[in-house]
């Protein structure tokens, strides 16, 4: 191998070019290989691109240099290069020379186009095709990326000339070449892309968090474009039909996004944006709206041939995408989505695009609101058969709840358009949406091996779920208006229980799913059945069916009466139940809202009675002798069906006495444990009482609260079994679409567009770090910028040259420890800095990948070179009679560097709370998750806080209390603050946090704080120590060793440096002295007490006696001696712990106090 890289060095040191190619291929064949070619790589540099070479040398050179990796040294001769080659005769060697611009690092990239541009402008007017293809698609795919808008900030001359270079793309897009009108096309389309996405900058390395003037840029550019092609509309069409039909692609974008912006308005709201100083006069094209509809329609005539006269699948795909979202403008037609859709969909049929089987689902059913009603039905079958046969889980979770609102939607608007007296369509009820034979047989059938049916199910409830919240507020016409306007139509002007009607078709259609065998997981079938309870306890259908005189509609009356059949099914259903777990669930749905009152008495001795169902049923899971957890998680499937049994028997007299002979038979059971036979004595007391006081009619009853416990695991706790994985996994995924769907988090730009450039959107400027020393010649800052979604974190430095003397060179060296790693690979980062003035900083950044969750740190070195370049010139002679390579090697002789300074800085710390994300959570769900983190973290703090008396508690409700002023930097931590409100005491609080780190895992935080009471709180005296216990528990041990083994460090991150971190010892010697002090002042005030009187009367000396008793109770004494006790002295913690725990009931008692309560 060294041989043949010899020779290839060899080829590339002669004058031959077609050695130099033959060897710079031979290097990219070995580089493909996968072998390291960076030896080569610095003869490329150094022999072809700083040197005169043909054009196809150079592009392969430039080709070697992007597959391997350069020195700094390295990447400074190849921009000399690339600027010499800028004015090369030979436009080919040019156009090599712009190529490589793209894979220049960001950190050089500034500095070689500000001193580049007069070329770089003069390219643009080449006549050369291949030169403005070459500048138009390089400039296309730099110009918009982040690090590019980050230099313009910062450079007003470089903002004009991009600019100007933005203008010039544009026109590029009327050029007479094909291939550069292509290009500039697609480069217009990046950075329209680019615009809404960022998809672009973060391939490119540094993610950047965009300050308000990099927003008002990037717009400023926009808005240009988009001006720039609704001006030429007319003409870019023209020129994209001449275009051959596989560019014709790349020039559907852009004009649709121009377009669009125009129609609908939203170029306004980027030009405000941008803030540009012609906004405030026309500035731009005003145009009425009845020209916006024809330049809409227009586009949409240009491109709907396309549709059906193509053959190539990529491109209608991409004309019927862009057609879909001209179709959402104001004034948009159906007939254009419907177009678009049908065309996407005979992809699907002709089998050309099966690559892009997601993508054309995920098309159609995001769009399907744009087309009209009887299309939507007339789909609606069609599509859950494409979805079934979806692959990826998150495509076809998003596609089932696109379909799921649709369905709703559908339904909603049909039956508001029957009220409001318009003629009823066939179909658009939730039974015929769903009667396709497939369905049907799905959910029909008992035992299935496909999950699709029970993904079906859970999504349709949990949309209903979603119909009974708030709907979302609407604050632009984009994609989602027209359903939120359908819906709202449909639920909110009707009346406030419409959707309940839609929810009972649901719940009807999906009856047969409680005989469903799914080999042990229930959540479709407990998604069910609490849809099922939430509509009987809305309807109180334990009450029966309301009559007219009561107020009740007939709409009303209809709903109640069919929820009381569907109740009666439920009972038969009960005896083809496919487990005893699914059958407790079902006992516990019916059980608390059958109407007992109703049934017929006559019918008391017949077993088809729906009262000897259930109790036969209740007997069935009671006596059950079947362990297998798939069919059973008995502990919980008993205390639920005694908690049945419970409110049956205290509801009516009959179910009384039936349950009490079959609970009288299971107590006598060697089934029932301890623990069944003590609730089985409570709940043939409580039949008893009822039954012995019949006048009252309350004493046993208690009212429904539509709560279904057996889904956030009320009851006994859940094992852990395969199958609960699974529920647990569907569970996540539907609410992740549901979520997604019903209640998007707008991203950045979206909320920029609708509220304006308000300066609380954008993220703040991270605070900067100073790691060298007060007498360095040179002065370093950094802060920071972390990107969760790539795993990277970039450091930026500003370096300040303190000496008086210009540094010609100055290298900054970064190392690393802990999980950071280099995204090339390479052990440490250099960057060369040149030319350093007096006290004028300069700027330099590096972006490294973060693998795991790990305490971790830069370690940054500067090296400055004092003498650098001050050796004598190379005087220049005559070289005519030598050869041409010494007469090469003297020419290309370096400077002398002479011998370095070196500083060494401080580390730069990444804190660990920056390799977190918030995790929501409910309460509930971390409560229950808590006791099973195996790794745990304690240690305790403590902070001063300013303040005195009740005041400065954390009972205060008004105003900002200073009791939580350690924990102020909190809220701006990515944490997800659990509990709704603090639990606070008088002088303590609880505080819960979730948190991921970045690769999976789960950390849980609390927070205990008790106030240090110097005398008395209430009596206003001072309060000025706060003492915190952090518990920190985790999913994977790592993770607990990592926070634990730096407490301060922890401490510090979370609350920059509020709160002080205590040794255990520490702590635990505080408290003791507390405890001595204490126990001083006490002795002391007994000792003061006054000395009893000689003369007493027997009264006064009985009340002394009284007295005395009194405080040896109060001191823990007493005369009679105990006999022997199970109860042991309680530890000053436990103390502490019920003090709290009381604290915390008492305070949610009024917190709840404004509830009604219910008296059983």
């Amino acid at each position: 191998m060294d041989i043949l890289f010899a020779q290839i060095q060899a080829d590339l040191r002669s004058n031959d070019a077609l050695r130099q190619s033959g060897a710079l291929l031979q290097a990219l064949q070995q580089s493909a290989a996968g072998r390291d070619i960076s030896v080569i790589a610095k003869s490329a540099v150094e022999e072809i691109v700083a040197s005169p070479a043909s054009a196809v040398s150079k592009k392969l050179a430039f080709d070697v240099i992007r597959s391997t990796r350069l020195t700094s040294d390295l990447w400074e001769i190849v921009c000399i290069g690339i600027s010499n080659d800028l004015i090369f005769p030979d436009p080919d060697v040019t156009a090599a020379a712009v190529s490589i611009l793209a894979a220049i690092p960001s950190y050089r990239l500034g500095k070689l186009i500000t001193d580049c541009s007069k070329e770089i402008s003069a390219c643009f007017d080449s006549h050369s095709d291949n030169l403005r293809f070459a500048i138009t698609e390089t400039l296309g795919c730099v110009l918009a990326r982040d690090d590019l808008v980050t230099l313009c900030e910062n450079n007003m001359n470089l903002l004009d000339k991009v600019s100007n270079w933005w203008t010039r793309i544009g026109k590029n897009m009327l050029d007479k070449s094909d291939s550069v009108s292509k290009v500039a096309f697609e480069s217009v389309g990046r950075l329209f892309q680019e615009f809404e996405s960022k998809r672009m900058s973060r391939l490119a390395g540094d993610k950047l968090i965009d300050s308000e003037n990099s927003v008002a840029i990037r717009s400023n550019w926009v808005s240009l474009m988009v001006e720039f092609a609704w001006r030429k509309r007319n003409a870019l069409m023209a020129r994209a039909l001449i275009l051959p039909v596989e560019s014709f692609r790349s020039s559907v974008y852009p004009l649709v996004y121009a377009v669009k912006a125009m129609a609908s308005g939203s170029i306004q709201l980027i030009k405000n944006l941008s803030r540009s100083s012609n906004n405030s006069g026309s500035g731009g094209v005003l145009e009425s709206n009845a020209e916006r509809f024809v330049g809409v329609s227009d586009v949409v005539s240009h491109l709907a041939p396309f549709l059906a006269s193509s053959l190539e699948p990529a491109l209608i795909f991409e004309v019927g995408i862009n057609m879909l979202y001209l179709a959402d403008v104001p004034g948009g037609k159906p007939e254009w989505a419907s177009a678009s859709i049908i065309a996407i969909l005979t992809l699907w049929d002709r089998q050309e695009f099966s690559s892009a089987r997601e993508s054309i689902v995920r098309a159609v059913v995001t769009n399907l609101h744009l087309i009209d009603l009887s299309m939507q039905v007339s789909l609606f079958k069609r599509l859950l058969l494409m979805v079934r046969n979806l692959r990826a889980e998150s495509d076809r979770m998003h596609a089932l709840a696109c379909i799921c609102r649709t369905a709703l939607c559908v339904d909603l608007f049909a039956k508001e358009s029957v009220r409001r007296g318009q003629k009823p369509l066939p179909g658009t009820d939730i039974v015929s949406l769903f009667e396709d034979a497939r369905v049907k047989e799905d959910l029909n059938s008992v035992t299935s091996k496909s999950l699709f049916r029970e993904e079906l199910v859970a999504m349709l409830v949990e949309s209903c779920f979603q119909l009974s919240l708030p709907l979302p507020e609407q604050k632009s016409s984009g994609m989602e208006g027209r359903v939120i306007g359908a819906l709202a139509y449909g639920t909110g002007y009707g009346g406030a229980l419409n959707w309940t009607e839609t929810a009972l078709e649901v719940v009807e259609v999906c009856r047969p799913c409680v005989k469903w065998d799914c080999e042990g997981r229930t959540y479709a079938i407990d998604c069910y059945l609490k849809l099922l309870v939430r509509l009987c306890h809305i309807y109180d259908t334990r009450g029966g069916v309301k009559k007219v005189k009561d107020g009740a509609s007939q709409d009303q009356i209809l709903n109640e009466t069919r929820l009381q059949n569907l109740q009666r099914e439920l009972v038969k259903d009960l005896c083809e139940v496919n487990t005893l777990r699914i059958s407790a669930r079902l006992i516990w749905a019916i059980s608390e809202h059958i109407d007992l009152e109703g049934l017929d008495p006559l019918l008391a001795d017949d077993p088809e009675d729906a009262l000897n169902i259930i109790i036969s049923n209740i007997h069935k899971v009671l006596f059950n002798l079947d362990s297998s957890p798939i069919t059973t998680n008995r502990p919980q499937d008993v205390q639920a069906v005694l908690l049945c049994a419970q409110r049956l028997g205290s509801r009516n007299s009959r179910a009384g006495q039936l349950l009490t002979k079959e609970i009288e038979e299971f107590r006598g059971n060697p089934l029932a444990d301890s623990v069944n036979k003590h609730q089985c004595r409570l709940i043939m007391q409580r039949i008893k009482y009822v039954s012995s006081h019949p006048e009252n009619k309350w004493a046993g009853c208690s009212e429904t609260r539509g709560d279904y416990p057996f889904s956030h695991h009320k009851l006994t706790v859940q094992f852990y079994e395969a199958t609960s994985a699974q529920d647990r996994k569907l569970e996540g995924l539907i609410h992740k679409a549901i979520l997604e769907l019903w209640r998007p988090d707008p991203n950045e730009l979206t909320m920029l567009l609708t509220k304006g450039a308000d300066p609380t959107l954008l993220k703040s400027h991270p605070s900067s770090y100073t790691l060298t020393g007060s007498s360095d010649p040179c002065y370093v800052e950094a802060y920071h910028l972390a990107d969760p979604n790539d795993g990277r974190i970039s450091l930026h430095l500003k370096v300040l040259n303190l000496t008086e003397i210009e540094l010609n060179r100055v290298d900054i060296r970064v190392g690393l420890s802990g999980g950071l790693y280099f995204m090339d690979g390479s052990p440490q980062a250099v960057r060369q800095l040149r030319s350093l003035t007096s006290q004028e900083p300069v700027f330099c950044s590096v972006t490294v990948g973060v693998s795991h969750f790990e305490q971790c740190a830069l370690w940054v070195q500067v090296l400055y070179y004092p003498f650098y370049g001050t050796d004598a010139p190379v005087e220049e002679g005559d070289y005519s009679e030598e050869e041409a390579n010494i007469m090469r090697q003297k020419k290309s002789m370096k400077p002398e560097l002479g011998k370095p300074v070196i500083l060494r800085c401080q580390p730069y710390k990444i804190p660990l709370t920056e390799l977190l994300l918030p995790y929501k959570i409910s309460p509930v769900e971390y409560f229950r998750l808590w006791p099973s983190l195996p790794a745990i973290v304690e240690f305790t703090g403590t902070y001063i806080y300013e303040g005195s008396g009740f005041k400065a508690t954390a009972a205060q409700q008004y105003g900002e209390s200073p009791f939580l002023s350690g924990f102020k930097s909190l809220a701006s931590k990515p944490f997800h603050r659990v509990c709704s409100h603090i639990i606070r005491t008088v002088a303590g609080f609880q505080l819960c946090f979730a948190a991921k780190p970045w690769y999976g895992g789960f950390v849980g935080m609390m927070i205990f704080g008790a106030s240090e009471v110097s005398r008395n709180v209430d009596l206003g005296d001072e309060t000025t120590t706060m003492i915190c216990k952090f518990v920190v528990r985790a999913s994977d041990a790592s993770i607990a060793k990592e926070i634990g083994s730096d407490p301060q460090g922890w401490l510090d991150d979370l609350t920059e440096g509020g709160v002080e971190y205590v040794p255990e010892d520490e702590a635990k010697a505080a408290a003791a002295e507390r405890l001595r002090i204490s126990m001083e002042k006490i002795a002391l005030l007994k000792a003061a007490r006054p000395p009893p009187k000689s003369e007493k009367s027997d009264d006064e000396a009985e009340e002394e006696d009284d007295e005395k008793k009194k405080e040896k109770k109060e001191n823990g004494e007493d005369d009679e001696t105990k006999g022997p006790t199970t109860l042991f002295k309680l530890t000053p913690e436990e103390v502490e712990h019920r003090a709290l725990q009381s604290a915390v009931l008492q305070e949610w008692h009024l917190l709840c106090k404004d509830r009604t309560t219910k008296v059983n």
